[in-house]
């Protein structure tokens, strides 16, 4: 575990406002990112300069404490990172929102040993790293069963199964899986990376809007896992714990596909709007809906960043999340509809956008999965 171990590569603290980073950020999509859309898309590019650079801008430590490599700017920061970058490519923003994660789980985490060691790595975008959650989230809303199970052993935990995809991987990347304790009704949740002895990385799938995001099965076949690098055990006070922020940091993604297809429709008008206006979505109804999506989520995460989530703000959180999905589909939906026959043309913008709504809808917690938490939230305060 030579990343976590090297003390000379942590990163120095430091204050910077957000209206910094988002500026220096907005020059490095344009200049770096942009240029590389096609291939990261059609071609499946791994932009891992760019993810670099990202960290580099501070965009993945906004959240994250400043005694850890951290901006100390709170989660509105983070959701503005991902939004910006989702505008132009959804497959980087989904990895920046898993970056983002990675960090979150560290920091929310009281494993010392985690904080002061790896998550200034991760933070500041040295070490890259994914969520690994999507399976255990779902089974904790009952929805499937949980892939991996862990034995304890002396100074430890040996971990075996098999988590279908996880992106954002790579050799040395680091992210966060959840296993059951055998025997036992609990869980763990710890910080792994292929680096383990007996974990395994494999490409065996291709995928749509996606194909640039490093997703990999990871096969653990007895693989030990350190005390250092256990997040939680048990681990269901910090489910709940990171769970808020996990949900809410995805509304980047949405609130930057939205813009995105926006801008496509006032291109589309300049040419087709005498027909264009005929259409049920036009671009000043979208541009309120993302003016309150945006509005809301913002003040969500300002709130949360400073007095925590109690239960009246996670049912905000997960409401936001799916005002988030809906309006992806429904703005790549309309943007394609302006577009007309030029949007079945390969490799467009229009039909890319709408593969990448599909995404927001469909990525853990999918749009199904939410509105199922917020129908138990409400089942259970009637029984309550």
């Amino acid at each position: 575990m030579q990343a976590v171990s090297n003390l000379s590569d942590r990163a120095v603290a430091k204050t910077q406002a957000p209206e910094t980073m988002l500026a220096e950020l907005h020059k490095a999509i344009a200049t770096q990112l942009a240029p590389q859309v096609a291939d990261i898309d059609l071609k499946g590019q791994y932009p891992r300069d760019f993810m670099h650079l990202v960290g580099e801008l501070g965009g993945y430590r906004q959240a994250v404490a400043v005694e850890y490599g951290g901006a100390g700017n709170g989660l509105k920061a983070a959701v503005q990172a991902i939004e910006a970058i989702s505008q132009e490519c959804l497959c980087t923003g989904f990895m920046t929102w898993c970056q983002i994660a990675c960090t979150w789980y560290m920091q929310n985490s009281d494993n010392t040993y985690l904080k002061q060691h790896l998550l200034p790595l991760v933070a500041t975008g040295k070490v890259l790293g994914g969520t690994g959650l999507s399976n255990p989230m779902k089974h904790f809303a009952g929805i499937e069963k949980i892939a991996l199970v862990a034995e304890r052993q002396p100074g430890g935990y040996v971990l075996n199964g098999m988590l279908p995809w996880v992106s954002n991987l790579g050799a040395g990347h680091h992210f966060g899986i959840a296993a059951r304790l055998t025997d036992s009704d609990d869980y763990l949740m710890a910080i792994v990376s292929d680096e383990l002895t007996g974990l395994t990385l494999r490409c065996n799938a291709h995928f749509i809007a996606l194909e640039g995001s490093n997703t990999y099965s990871c096969i653990f076949r007895d693989v030990f896992v350190p005390d250092e690098l256990i997040l939680a055990a048990p681990c269901e006070e910090y489910v709940n714990r990171i769970r808020p922020g996990f949900i809410l940091t995805q509304v980047g993604m949405g609130l930057g596909l939205v813009a995105s297809c926006i801008q496509i429709m006032e291109r589309a008008n300049q040419r087709y709007g005498h027909v264009n206006r005929f259409l049920d979505d036009q671009v000043e109804d979208l541009a309120a809906s993302l003016a309150t999506t945006r509005e809301k989520t913002y003040a969500i995460a300002t709130q949360m960043s400073q007095q925590g989530c109690d239960r009246p703000l996670l049912k905000q959180v997960i409401q936001a999340r799916i005002d988030a999905s809906e309006l992806s589909l429904r703005a790549a939906n309309a943007a394609m509809l302006h577009v007309g026959a030029r949007g079945y043309l390969h490799g467009g913008i229009a039909e890319r956008k709408l593969r990448e709504s599909y995404f927001v809808a469909i990525v853990t917690p999918a749009l199904k999965q939410l509105k199922k938490m917020l129908h138990d939230m409400e089942k259970s305060k009637v029984k309550s």
